[in-house]
């Protein structure tokens, strides 16, 4: 399953953006108003639950200094990946955009697939708060 969010743009440089999704602490900031918990377990890894869903653990998994951040599901029970691209559009202003990759059955897929269209958007919305 491959989702995007639409491309934003941020009045923020490339480097800023990249350096705040790298410090996992800042992606509270990103989280929808129904969230029902976010904790911090580490440099690299926060656990967050939306209200009527499970919590999830991520971790990150990869980075590219200023162009792409890659979280994965710390558990192989549901493997996926939240990988965010950043395009610097000029000194102070960037195009962030997410996709989430995922091996899901398809009963699992329908199920989330709504929710996590709406979260990935709520998160790229949420980046000129960083």
């Amino acid at each position: 399953m491959n989702l995007e969010s639409p491309k934003v743009t941020v009045q923020k440089p490339a480097q800023y953006i990249f350096d705040a999704l790298t410090d996992i602490k800042n992606f509270e900031k990103l989280m929808p108003e129904n969230i029902a918990k976010f904790e911090v377990i580490g440099e690299e890894a926060f656990i967050f639950a939306l209200k009527g869903m499970p919590e999830i653990k991520l971790k990150l998994k990869d980075k590219v200094s200023p162009n792409k951040v890659v979280l994965g599901a710390a558990s192989d029970k549901l493997p996926f990946t939240l990988t965010g691209f950043i395009d610097a559009i000029d000194d102070n202003s960037c195009t962030v955009q997410l996709k989430f990759e995922g091996e899901f059955n398809a009963m699992m897929a329908m199920m989330i697939k709504g929710p996590i269209t709406k979260f990935i958007e709520t998160l790229a919305n949420n980046m000129s708060k960083l």
